[in-house]
């Protein structure tokens, strides 16, 4: 049974965007590539090039971001290391886009970066690291004696 469905909504939209972010950038590429002119002196080119290879490279990385928001769904705990900062990471990226996307795109874009922005930093908030157990017994509650200690031992007659 799913515990908590928030990191496996996650890493679908994370597979998503990533495929839809690189076909973006891929037909970019293919558009500049047809259009054969330059912007600013630049060789088309090279435009075109960057433009596929940024859209292969933000791909891999949201996809990336997918399969450790995956592993999080099939362990059910909390990212740690390397994925925690993955996903802390694209949570930057999610609310720097969608500051973009507002002046850029309009508000349907910036609603869309804010939700999975939201959706991130649920998945870092609600799997809360379980420490393991204390090498220290607990200490008492405040107002309570610790357990009664044993009597003394009675004098054995001699």
């Amino acid at each position: 049974m799913v515990r908590r469905p928030v990191a496996w909504i996650l890493a679908l939209v994370l597979f998503v965007e990533a495929l839809g972010v690189a076909a973006l950038n891929w037909f970019l590429g293919i558009v500049v590539d047809r259009q054969d002119m330059s912007l600013a002196g630049l060789d088309p080119d090279a435009m075109s090039i960057s433009s596929k290879a940024g859209g292969i490279v933000f791909g891999l990385y949201f996809a990336l971001c997918g399969v450790v928001a995956l592993l999080v769904a099939l362990r059910d705990r909390a990212p740690a290391g390397l994925g925690r900062i993955l996903l802390i990471s694209v949570a930057v990226v999610h609310g720097l886009l969608g500051a973009f996307a507002w002046g850029l795109v309009g508000p349907g874009a910036f609603v869309f970066m804010v939700v999975v922005l939201a959706l991130i930093v649920l998945l870092l908030m609600t799997y809360d690291r379980q420490e393991g157990p204390s090498e220290e017994s607990p200490e008492p509650p405040p107002g309570k004696d610790p357990a009664p200690a044993l009597p003394p031992a009675a004098p054995s007659p001699s």
